[in-house]
């Protein structure tokens, strides 16, 4: 009954939609269709709604009714049309485009469709046009930030637009043509964050790559205006101003790396001017008072990159010239802060570092003496100036500055450290009353007793006053210092067990204060970590006594703590960590002593250093064990993905050894990578200091020797451990570094043809070659079985085939060699290589006179695997021609082959068995043998 009733009404919404009464048509349809569920009859009520959803422009209601109906027929050309109009009339021009397309396809020969869908297209390119107009989308965007009527969303997304549309060359132009300059300074001046950072961020992108436009924006916005907005409080501001500085002096300077063409090739530009503008602006934000601590260190950040020069064979110095002369002194004035004084400038804590970091760096860029000489000179006129019986804050700041040098060239400060009563001034600060001297001059100390002699003077005239405010201060900044300076006095005789500067015992003690005074006691780092970097760089020097390092990794949570605040938000710590670790596995390079020197020492009684008991290698290994079981592999992890600018070459190059060591026991391997130390290791290999990039190739290698390399290097982080080892094959590499290269790349090559051809690529093959000539038996093995392994390759073969080379008669002679091993991988390779190609196996013959009697001695072996791959060959052989097979035939190859094909094949001599009767068989094939029943 429902079901004739739903027809009915469908009938009379036909007759209302006929006399155009489309609203009582569509309750017609709408009732019906509560009525009925055939397929059929409710896809015709859809489409029929639909149609009237169009008469009276509801047109979301019509998209969705023929939707419907299309759900249920996917061909229904009726309801994909009305969607399309319905969905023209809503804007939709592309998904309606896609429906007139299938109605097209469905009924080619309908004009109606061909003309609908000529309209939609050039609808479409014509919005597409207006959309991506360059000229109106600026526009746009600046109407919507200047509005501030205008929606938080809409303006977000205009600026996150006008700032990508910066970065675009055609973009920026428009910008800049189109008055966008004088827009974006008006940006500058509403004092709202977000708009100040849209225009800064893309005034960033026009200068990029482009002199002439970052000229007109830097005399535009002006200098003295950029080092305002860097000066001020925001961080995201201030690092958003130094971006774009960055972005103009790259373009000036021409460090940009682009090429100019066109009109910007033609415009000749004398920028010297506007960069030396840029210096002297930035020295001025050094020494103002109304710089905040975090602008002051984008300056410093500014000048440290583009100050020096980035290669010294460049001659030109002149930069670094114009600093020293105008702006050292502003630069020792940073260095020379104390917090704690009243007249101190705002500082960050990274604020002294980074001037010591770009003290360091200009001296280092300085070409010759004379230069370097003026330079003391200054630094020693400064210091010397602030010297003044009558005001003791100018004492403490010129302390300050020699302390702060230490940090930077080294040398230099231990000149300064020569002045006279430079030293006395530490020790006389140390027995001041205020807290602040004492905290400069412990500092001080610390810095300046790391050469021996040095420490040896402050031993006899500082220690006790050190142990006297240690015991008596209660200001716990000074309290860990002075222990600090206390290690450092204690480990002053490195690894030397016979030139211990204390008692006995004396730095256990030390050592064990630093870990009860809070550095790793708690596995909650404070939350500045300030007295926590400050006891970790103690432990770092005391760990060279084996007795301390014996104990502290014994001290899981005191380890397990220093991990966590290894993993912490403060990466100053990692230096401190780093040398710790490496102390605790002995992984410092140890001079190779010499016995006959020794006794002459000791004859001319000259003192020779002594090892330690605990530092001999059973210690050591147990210390390893401790460290991996403490969870070192994932601290070390996160210690690799530090920002850069914090993770320097040296602590680089320190974490490679770590590493190293860690891996020296294959049992360990698999915890490392477990735990994430094969990923971790490939930047350590790519980067950093020749050393250290040595170092990490080597723990890579080892890893790579015995793991599975889909589980160390996941994903296409395995092809980044190719190069790295590649380089260890250089002859200038120690021979155990080949030769685990060697087995690396062996494992890696197994794996699949990408990585044959990525070490192929990475010119691998002639230094493979190399050692297989080697007289050393592992390395020539390892590097046969690496080439058993690249012969898969179709270049490998190439080599192979190609004419006026030894290379395959290096592989025949090895499979004729005694060591089982090298003949079980020369014999695999002449497999593959015969099995490959039919010239190889004639050309086989011909390099040497011995072939066949190395051959028959293969078939012979008493090696199964060796016996296996020479029976290969001959089939290989007997496959490839039937002159070579009838020679094989003639010789005693034949009765060698029957002997073995004759043998009852058991479970382990199946594939020879086999093998051999496969021969016998190609000879019958040939005619050249026949069966005996």
């Amino acid at each position: 009954m429902a079901e004739a009733e739903a027809v009915q009404l469908k009938e009379e919404g036909n007759q209302h939609f006929q006399r155009q009464d489309y609203k009582a048509a569509m309750k017609s349809y709408s009732q019906a269709l509560k009525l009925t569920k055939d397929k059929a009859l409710l896809a015709t009520l859809y489409r029929n709604r639909a149609a009237c959803g169009l008469k009276t422009e509801s047109y979301v209601q019509a998209a969705s009714d023929a939707s419907r109906a299309i759900d249920i027929n996917s061909s229904d050309i009726k309801a994909l049309y009305r969607r399309c109009q319905a969905l023209e009339h809503l804007g939709k021009l592309d998904q309606a485009f896609k429906d007139v397309q299938r109605c097209a396809t469905l009924e080619p020969r309908n004009q109606n469709f061909q003309e609908t869908l000529r309209r939609l297209n050039t609808s479409i390119q014509e919005k597409l046009r207006v959309q991506f107009s360059t000229d109106s989308r600026v526009q746009k965007m600046f109407e919507i930030l200047l509005d501030e009527n205008s929606d938080a969303d809409k303006r977000e997304k205009a600026a996150n637009n006008l700032i990508v549309l910066g970065r675009e060359e055609s973009g920026a132009e428009k910008i800049f043509q189109g008055n966008g300059v004088a827009l974006l300074l008006q940006l500058l001046d509403t004092n709202r964050l977000e708009l100040m950072l849209a225009a800064v961020r893309t005034l960033s992108g026009m200068c990029s790559g482009h002199r002439a436009r970052a000229t007109a924006i830097l005399h535009a916005v002006r200098i003295d205006r950029i080092c305002s907005l860097m000066s001020g409080e925001n961080e995201e501001l201030s690092l958003a101003v130094c971006n774009l500085l960055q972005a103009v002096i790259d373009s000036l300077s021409g460090e940009d790396k682009r090429e100019h063409r066109g009109k910007e090739e033609a415009l000749v530009l004398d920028t010297k001017k506007d960069l030396k503008q840029i210096t002297s602006h930035l020295l001025d934000m050094l020494v103002s008072k109304k710089v905040s601590g975090q602008g002051r260190d984008q300056a410093l950040n500014l000048l440290n990159k583009n100050v020096p020069r980035k290669d010294l064979a460049i001659h030109d110095n002149s930069r670094t010239i114009y600093v020293v002369d105008n702006g050292l002194r502003k630069i020792l004035k940073v260095v020379g802060q104390v917090p704690d004084l009243p007249s101190c400038l705002p500082l960050s804590d990274n604020t002294r570092m980074l001037a010591s970091i770009l003290i360091n760096k200009l001296y280092d860029d300085l070409r010759c003496d004379p230069e370097r000489d003026h330079f003391r000179k200054i630094c020693e006129e400064y210091i010397t100036g602030k010297f003044d019986p009558q005001d003791m804050d100018k004492n403490v700041n010129a302390i300050q500055t020699v302390s702060g040098i230490l940090q930077g060239p080294f040398d230099l400060g231990n000149q300064l450290l020569g002045l006279k009563g430079v030293m006395e001034m530490m020790v006389a600060l140390c027995g001041s009353e205020r807290e602040a001297d004492q905290l400069v001059a412990v500092e001080a100390l610390i810095h300046a007793s790391t050469k021996l002699s040095r420490a040896t003077f402050i031993i006899t005239n500082g220690v006790s006053l050190l142990k006297q405010i240690y015991k008596t201060t209660k200001n716990e900044k000074i309290k860990i210092r002075t222990l600090v300076g206390l290690c450092k006095l204690g480990s002053a005789g490195g690894t030397d067990y016979g030139l211990r500067q204390f008692a006995e015992g004396s730095t256990e003690k030390l050592a064990k204060q630093c870990r009860v005074s809070g550095a790793c006691s708690s596995g909650r780092p404070t939350p500045s970590h300030r007295p926590s970097r400050w006891l970790l760089e103690g432990l770092a020097y005391l760990t060279l006594d084996a007795d301390v390092k014996d104990d502290f990794v014994q001290d899981i949570p005191a380890l397990q703590a220093m991990f966590e605040l290894a993993k912490s938000s403060d990466k100053t710590i990692l230096y401190s960590v780093a040398t710790t670790l490496v102390n605790c596995t002995n992984s410092y390079d140890v001079k190779e002593v010499i016995p006959e020197l020794v006794q002459l020492a000791k004859f001319s009684k000259q003192h020779v250093p002594e090892e330690h008991p605990k530092d001999k290698k059973d210690f050591v290994d147990m210390r390893v064990k401790r460290l991996l079981k403490a969870g070192v592999i994932s601290a070390l992890a996160c210690m690799v993905k530090a920002d850069s600018a914090i993770l320097t070459d040296q602590t680089k190059e320190l974490l490679a050894r770590v590493f190293l060591a860690l891996c020296d026991n294959p049992k360990d391997r698999g915890t490392i990578v477990a735990q994430g130390g094969g990923k971790a290791l490939i930047p350590l290999a790519l980067e950093g200091t020749d050393v250290g990039k040595v170092k990490a190739a080597h723990a890579l290698a080892k890893i790579a020797a015995v793991s599975n390399p889909d589980i160390a290097f996941p994903g296409e982080r395995v092809y980044e451990v190719v190069r790295p080892l590649v380089k260890l094959l250089d002859t200038q590499r120690d021979g155990i570094q080949n030769y685990e290269a060697l087995l690396g790349l062996t494992n890696l090559s197994g794996r699949s043809d990408k990585l044959r051809q990525k070490i192929f690529k990475e010119r691998a093959l002639p230094d493979i070659e190399n050692y297989m000539f080697e007289n050393h038996d592992q390395l020539r093995q390892a590097a046969t079985e690496c080439m058993c392994n690249m012969v898969v390759n179709k270049e490998v073969q190439e080599r192979f085939l190609a004419d006026g080379n030894d290379r395959l008669k290096l592989v025949v002679l090895l499979c004729g060699e005694d060591d089982d091993k090298l003949q079980n991988a020369a014999a695999g390779a002449l497999a593959m290589l015969t099995a490959a190609h039919k010239k190889l196996c004639l050309k086989m013959t011909q390099v040497t006179s011995q072939w066949l009697e190395i051959l028959q001695r293969l078939c012979l072996h008493d090696r199964l695997s060796v016996q296996h791959r020479g029976l290969v060959i001959a089939y290989n052989l007997l496959a490839a021609d039937a002159e070579l097979a009838k020679k094989l035939v003639e010789s005693e190859l034949l009765e060698i082959l029957t002997v073995v094909g004759k043998q009852e094949p058991d479970e382990k001599k199946a594939d020879v068995v086999r093998m051999a009767r496969e021969c016998l068989v190609k000879c019958m094939d040939y005619g050249f043998i026949k069966p005996v029943s």
